[in-house]
């Protein structure tokens, strides 16, 4: 943004030049470079779907920018180098993607999508199932979309690779749970299960099922419906069953902070709502067995670090205090050892591919002495979970895609227990993917695949072991093509070399602390202006007029401080209006002021009620042979200042307060036009007429606001939202207004109904007075509207 904005031949303008997957993709390769077993693993999906974009098909919301674009830019630094990174990047800000590509990398778009198409399918080919007759048949039909004979063959290839995936067990919900299914988490009896969904399109709520034939029974918690719930933590993290299999706690956000809730499964109510004493943030809750602890990652000051939560005292213990980072943990079905995922061993040995990694490791809870597991050095291993029998099934990416282990307490070996052409995964790597049983033989996980995530059901007996050596990794499939082991780039050797540079730079940096004072700059402008003159028609005559207008936004970098400026003009200088406003949204308390003149024109024509022409005189006191006519130009000025403050609750509730002043003052003016016997304007005079008085007029007003809607292109689709407030007015009038509003949204897939209780009324003063106050009718379009 910095090179575009302050580039000689470029400025802000410029940045709509650039597509989202452009930048965002650009963002994860500089900082991940091309090994990454979770975006590979989009690409293999890709490769074997066939569903491979083209560069416009990005643009597009089913193409998540941030893999793609990391994968696209993968394959252009792998053939062109990385130094053309700022060339392509300027040049995109500067004539767009099409021009940027044939200018920088002298090619079409078109071809290049070809191109890097091909490149995928001879990488990953081999992993999918693909060989050299098949991908050439692919390719041919990229290449030459409009053969009938290629598509053909594409199309018969693709179906008979669909057949031939074999996944252990099978596959839990039906497509109606949502193609975003993630976080499943079964009860300690293994007979049900509570997962995420956005299968209500507009949230993503927890649902209960059960765990042999799928079945949802109901909805846990939703946002849409839950007030108090600001968003569940779904990226990263799921919830616990209670030992009994009548609760579960899951963390959510309320009021800026994490929260853990107990929910009672089956009445469908919160149990209990706690704040983790000293831990603002936390996520991956986990129930002991004897059901008196909760374990959370706790995130305090930049670290993370398990802490134990006494469900009976309200107490907390600090389970971990190092500069590793512990996560997803897990009880032992005794209660006797906690699994977690920790990145102790990658801190003392250094980064691999530029990458902390994740090791395992056991917590013996009676003596608190842990024990690093060290296996599969330089993967990332995850997501641990104890079987029954105490050995502990985790997933790992040490093959370079993203499989299930199994590792044996007493005899420490490692058995893959999966060999998946995607791979199992969260919404991220570090999302929890699999589940399994305490007290049943049930294993759940998370597969990724036609781009959804789809949960799949499997008893031991649906696995095939493998043992694998514990020193085995290889990471050549979660590499983005083209992979040339050896090259050397500027990107990727950085990242090698990342533990090297770090602690030069760590060694010879000081910093000092500098008090932030905020600056302004413009964040957007918009708007438009123009001026019109017309001349010398005898019919209309002269007339002048100005039309348009300029909105600017300034902030500062935090976004602590806002500046709206808005000025509009439509007729003569008089019809200017103009606005300033600013708020302050550093402290929980938002503050703000705004001015504003505003002119409202209105206006009178009389025509000269003459059928015959007759002699007329001119405000001068000149005398003509015609017509005369009259327009009378009223307009009502109003000079406001305003100050405001909102108090948010949480997302969706605020308080809001605010008292303003307006002025109300007018001017009248009086056209006369001056039209001969023949029907034509002979000229025109204008006097300024005395206006009417003066208004004053001043309010307070309080309201207590809630919404949680969510909308679509031009109203709610799905939610709540209410309004309830009192607003007092003095000076030219003195009444009180009481407003009580409330909508509900409910969506019934793929319409909307929407229900809304108004009440609306005027107390006090001369709030009844016709001739001073314009009545109320409830026809307005402020009250109904559809």
């Amino acid at each position: 943004y910095h090179m575009i904005i302050n580039g000689d031949s470029t400025s802000l303008r410029n940045l709509g030049n650039l597509p989202l997957w452009m930048i965002e993709g650009l963002a994860e390769y500089m900082s991940i470079g091309r090994i990454d077993a979770h975006t590979a693993l989009w690409m293999r999906d890709a490769v074997l779907q066939d569903d491979l974009p083209t560069l416009d098909d990005l643009n597009s919301y089913k193409y998540f920018p941030y893999r793609w674009g990391q994968a696209f830019w993968a394959y252009v630094t792998g053939v062109y180098g990385d130094e053309v990174i700022a060339d392509y990047f300027r040049n995109t800000a500067k004539y767009g993607l099409d021009a940027a590509t044939k200018l920088t990398l002298f090619t079409t778009p078109d071809s290049l999508s070809t191109a890097w198409h091909a490149a995928l399918r001879n990488h990953y080919g081999r992993w999918v199932g693909l060989d050299a007759d098949a991908i050439a048949v692919l390719n041919a039909a990229d290449s030459d979309r409009k053969s009938k004979d290629k598509k053909e063959a594409r199309e018969k290839l693709l179906r008979r690779l669909g057949k031939s995936q074999d996944l252990p067990g099978r596959k839990l919900f039906d497509d109606d749970a949502g193609r975003m299914t993630i976080c499943p988490v079964l009860s300690p009896n293994g007979k049900y299960v509570i997962f995420l969904s956005e299968k209500n399109l507009f949230t993503t709520d927890l649902f209960l099922a059960e765990a042999k034939s799928g079945k949802v029974l109901k909805k846990v918690a939703s946002t849409a419906s839950d007030g108090h719930i600001d968003q569940f933590n779904f990226i990263e993290s799921a919830g616990t069953w209670s030992p009994n299999d009548k609760q579960f706690a899951f963390d959510v956000y309320e009021k800026g902070r994490s929260v853990l809730v107990i929910q009672d499964v089956f009445k469908g109510k919160s149990v209990k709502k706690i704040s983790i004493p000293g831990v603002p943030a936390f996520s991956n809750p986990a129930w002991s067995p004897d059901g008196k602890t909760i374990v959370v990652s706790g995130l305090v000051n930049g670290q993370t670090d398990l802490y134990a939560y006494d469900l009976k005292s309200g107490k907390v213990r600090q389970l971990t205090n190092d500069k590793a980072s512990e996560i997803l943990s897990t009880w032992s079905a005794d209660g006797k050892m906690l699994a977690y995922s920790t990145d102790q061993i990658s801190l003392e040995r250094g980064r691999s591919n530029g990458e902390w990694t994740m090791n395992l490791a056991v917590m013996n809870m009676e003596t608190g002495e842990t024990e690093q597991l060290d296996f599969f050095p330089g993967a990332d291993n995850l997501n641990p979970q104890f079987d029954k029998a105490g050995n502990i099934f985790f997933l790992s990416n040490r093959d370079g895609f993203r499989n299930m282990y199994r590792y044996d307490m007493s005899t420490k070996k490692v058995e893959q227990m999966t060999k998946l052409v995607t791979g199992i995964t969260g919404i991220t790597p570090y999302a929890p993917a699999i589940t399994v049983a305490e007290d049943r033989d049930r294993v759940l996980y998370t597969y990724y695949e036609n781009g959804a995530y789809k949960v799949y059901q499997a008893r031991l007996r649906d696995f095939t072991p493998e043992e694998v050596d514990p020193n085995n990794v290889d990471m050549v499939p979660a590499s983005l093509p083209p992979f040339k082991p050896g090259q050397r780039d500027v990107i990727n050797t950085n990242l090698r070399l990342l533990d090297n540079n770090t602690q030069a730079s760590e060694a010879s940096t000081t910093l000092k602390p500098v008090k932030y004072k905020p600056k302004f700059s413009l964040d957007y402008i918009g708007g438009s202006a123009g001026v019109g003159v017309a001349t010398g028609n005898s019919s209309f005559g002269t007339a002048t007029g100005l039309a348009g207008g300029v909105d600017m936004l300034f902030g500062d970098v935090l976004g602590n401080n806002q500046i709206y400026t808005g000025l509009a003009l439509n007729g003569e200088i008089s019809d200017m209006a103009g606005q300033f406003s600013f708020i302050n949204q550093k402290n929980r308390i938002n503050w703000g002021v705004n001015l504003s003149h505003i002119p409202y024109r209105s206006g009178q024509y009389f025509q000269d009620p003459d059928l015959q022409p007759e002699v007329e005189t001119t405000l001068n006191g000149e005398q003509y042979f015609g017509y005369q006519d009259d327009i009378i130009i009223q307009r009502l000025f109003q000079e406001r200042v305003g100050v405001f403050a909102f108090y948010p609750l949480s997302v969706t509730k605020r308080f809001e307060v605010g008292t303003a002043y307006e002025f109300y003052h007018q001017r009248v003016d009086h056209y006369v036009n001056y039209v001969d016997a023949s029907g034509f304007l002979l000229g025109q005079d204008r006097e300024r007429l005395d206006a009417p008085g003066t208004n004053h007029l001043m309010s307070l007003s309080t309201a207590y606001v809630g919404d949680n809607s969510y909308f679509g292109f031009t109203a709610p689709l799905q939610g709540w939202r209410y309004r309830i407030g009192v607003e007092r007015y003095f000076g030219a009038y003195d009444f009180t207004t009481v407003l009580l509003d409330g909508r509900r949204y409910f969506y019934v897939r793929p319409v909307t109904f929407a229900v809304r209780g108004l009440g609306y009324g005027r107390l006090g003063g001369n709030a009844n007075n016709t001739n001073e106050v314009y009545p109320l009718f409830a026809g307005e379009s402020y009250f109904v509207r559809g």
